[in-house]
């Protein structure tokens, strides 16, 4: 699998960026006051000069081996 972007922690989230052929985004991963277990852990904004807007979530997972990592989901028109 191809890695499409690279991210840091942030304070409680993350920052970074993501590059496909047709995108380059930055993006920060927010955290959220969860109201359930089904919700997500970060909401993810895509930051561009003075405009950002929300195109994803993301969820806390650990794998079998117990490596924590995010799962993440983006909507964007642009992908």
């Amino acid at each position: 699998m191809a890695t499409i972007g690279t991210f840091k922690k942030d304070g409680a989230g993350y920052a970074g960026n993501i590059e496909t052929l047709t995108l380059k985004a930055k993006l920060t991963f927010e955290p959220t006051n969860k109201k359930s277990d089904k919700a997500p852990d970060f909401r993810v904004f895509h930051i561009a000069g003075d405009f950002t807007s929300e195109i994803g979530a993301a969820w806390k997972k650990s794998s079998k081996e117990g490596a924590e990592y995010l799962s993440v989901s983006l909507d964007d028109p642009s992908f």
